[in-house]
């Protein structure tokens, strides 16, 4: 089945290049729109796999609704911008989004960014159907936080010394989890420590 995506962008040109590169690779775009709000509205009806977020739009801008629509934890989030400060990548960061793409981008630089975007999200879900299998007294915020942070520096830790990529990287530790029986946040820690790695029985 096709994956789904929503686009707002505000620049019908960049909207329908979007479009024509996403149904070629075998997407379906399933709504667009130019207004932020309008595309809350379209992530709620539709629930895509994917939502592509301008930064600048009417109605609410990009950050704004990268929030809302990451408060539903339904579809990952992508962010265009035309602008590459660090501040503006971090807020889109904070706000939820997966992976972002500086305006104006090459039709090569969109697909992996995409994959980033869903790649992420896949593992987001993940932890979170981990956490929500523990006991309620180990599933507060600053739990998954703290499991998020290890995951991600076992995983900056394996792509470095292993050469694998993000997807592999994840992979492993979910793997290395289940084989064990243990939490990801445990084999991440081992994995940090040096105390397991690919290959190592």
């Amino acid at each position: 089945m096709a994956r789904t995506v929503v686009i707002a962008e505000d620049e019908a040109i960049v909207r329908l290049d979007l479009r024509e590169i996403l149904e070629e690779n075998g997407f379906e775009v399933v709504g667009e729109t130019g207004r932020g709000d309008e595309a809350v509205a379209l992530a709620k009806q539709h629930e895509p796999d994917l939502v592509i977020l301008d930064i600048k739009m009417p109605g609410l801008d990009g950050l704004t609704a990268a929030r809302e629509i990451n408060a539903s934890r339904r579809s990952a989030v992508l962010i265009l911008t035309a602008f590459s400060q660090r501040n503006l990548i971090e807020e889109a960061r904070d706000a939820g989004a997966l992976a972002y793409l500086v305006k104006p981008f090459q039709q090569e630089e969109l697909m992996p960014a995409i994959e980033v975007a869903l790649g992420r999200f896949a593992e987001m879900q993940a932890l979170e159907a981990e956490n929500a299998s523990l006991s309620d007294d180990k599933r507060s915020l600053e739990e998954q936080l703290e499991t998020r942070r290890w995951v991600d520096r076992a995983k900056g830790k394996l792509m470095d010394e292993h050469q694998l990529s993000e997807s592999d990287a994840f992979s492993f530790i979910q793997q290395s989890a289940m084989n064990r029986r243990t939490t990801m946040r445990e084999v991440a820690k081992e994995v940090v420590e040096g105390t397991l790695a690919p290959g190592a029985a």
